[in-house]
């Protein structure tokens, strides 16, 4: 189902809950509004979206995939960005990794390790800061 886009930044800066089997329907819902929203959009946080769990869309290519739980294992070559956000308005500068290992859980709650680089690292890293409540 496409979402409205969540602004509020007070609930935007919660840190989210760990997903569970019963949060596969929101791997969907981001689906959806990905879609919705792909001219200007090109990963999403389940916060964006109005669900406090750890789950994030990314777009690496032609391909969206859908993280529950993950987490950075590695990083490599740090160099600042100026990043937009869907759920804020302007941009602002930050610190990214040209390359991120990440551990997470698909949609068939199986374990998964992507390492991912470049502009697709930048997207994995913004979207998981949103599951800490890190608004850039």
């Amino acid at each position: 189902m496409i979402k409205e886009i969540v602004k509020d930044e007070m609930f935007l800066k919660r840190k989210s809950l760990p997903a569970t089997k019963a949060d596969l329907p929101i791997g969907q819902d981001l689906r959806d509004t990905l879609q919705a929203n792909k001219e200007r959009c090109v990963g999403m946080a389940a916060n964006m979206i109005g669900y406090s769990k750890r789950v994030i869309i990314i777009n690496i290519g032609f391909l969206n995939v859908v993280m529950f739980n993950s987490v950075i294992l590695e990083r490599k070559d740090p160099y600042q960005v100026s990043e937009g956000c869907l759920s804020l308005s302007g941009s602002r500068n930050t610190l990214r990794f040209k390359e991120v290992k990440v551990a997470f859980l698909d949609e068939k709650w199986e374990n998964q390790e992507l390492t991912l680089t470049g502009f697709a690292a930048e997207i994995c890293q913004h979207e998981m800061d949103h599951l800490e409540g890190i608004l850039i």
